[in-house]
């Protein structure tokens, strides 16, 4: 009689929004502990970036021995076949934890696919609590939280983006949803702008950047207030937040 295969589990670590040891957005006693007796038993981990991967590992569980962590890269250049190498651990029994480059793995982040397949091969999905942008900046924003759409990146062509801005506060209104979405942040001022010219000067705006850092900016105004008063965005991630009220 063959003995019994068991699979590993695929933990979803979340990982600070800012630089470890700069973030008091969830309490001490809290994040790490929890976080740190998963990655006791784990040694096998998928994430974007290496280095900063291993840097919030040490500094989440410092006593983690480096050599002994197999670390898979998961990002924009990952090939598709590439996936089903990396959740072979997973198939052979030993557990695996995926963490993101910032935030919760799987939301607005590449881990997702990783995650639907471990489904699709009966791998059991553990979620940790960690921080999430998103929700964050909703939380704070004053606005729909009970109905709220995170929509990505806007499109690059000028024409498109504002077609696309337009199109958002015409939901916002129509279903009285807040619509979320972000921009790469050397980029943030050039929508801010394009932001401002097409909606409607009532419609309301949230910019909620360096969430988490000592410069943490959260903000809700109209349109109308914030072309009096501009805010530089640059090089600081942000999530915007529209909504058009009824």
């Amino acid at each position: 009689m063959k003995p019994v295969q068991y699979l590993g589990k695929l933990y979803l670590i979340p990982c600070t929004l800012s630089n470890p040891g700069e973030t008091t957005v969830v309490p001490e006693d809290v994040l790490p502990q929890s976080i740190k007796r998963t990655i006791d038993f784990i040694d096998y981990y998928i994430v974007e970036n290496e280095k900063t991967a291993r840097r919030f590992i040490k500094s989440i569980h410092p006593e983690k021995k480096q050599p002994s962590l197999h670390i898979s890269l998961l990002n924009k250049h990952t090939e598709v076949s590439d996936y089903y190498e990396m959740i072979k651990p997973l198939l052979d029994g030993n557990n695996i934890g995926l963490l993101s480059e910032s935030g919760c793995p799987g939301v607005a982040d590449p881990g997702a696919v990783i995650v639907k397949l471990a489904h699709e091969k009966g791998i059991q999905v553990v979620p940790l609590v960690g921080p999430s942008s998103i929700l964050l900046a909703v939380m704070a924003s004053g606005m729909n939280g009970q109905s709220f759409a995170f929509n990505g990146y806007l499109p690059i062509d000028k024409s498109e983006k504002k077609s696309a801005i337009k199109n958002l506060e015409r939901l916002s209104f129509e279903k009285n949803q807040s619509q979320l979405f972000i921009e790469t942040p050397y980029r943030n001022n050039k929508i801010f702008d394009d932001i401002l010219q097409a909606l409607q000067p009532n419609t309301h705006l949230c910019i909620a950047c360096d969430i988490t850092l000592p410069t943490e900016f959260i903000k809700t105004k109209t349109v109308k207030e914030w072309q009096k008063n501009k805010v530089d965005l640059h090089n600081r991630p942000c999530i915007f937040i529209i909504h058009k009220m009824i």
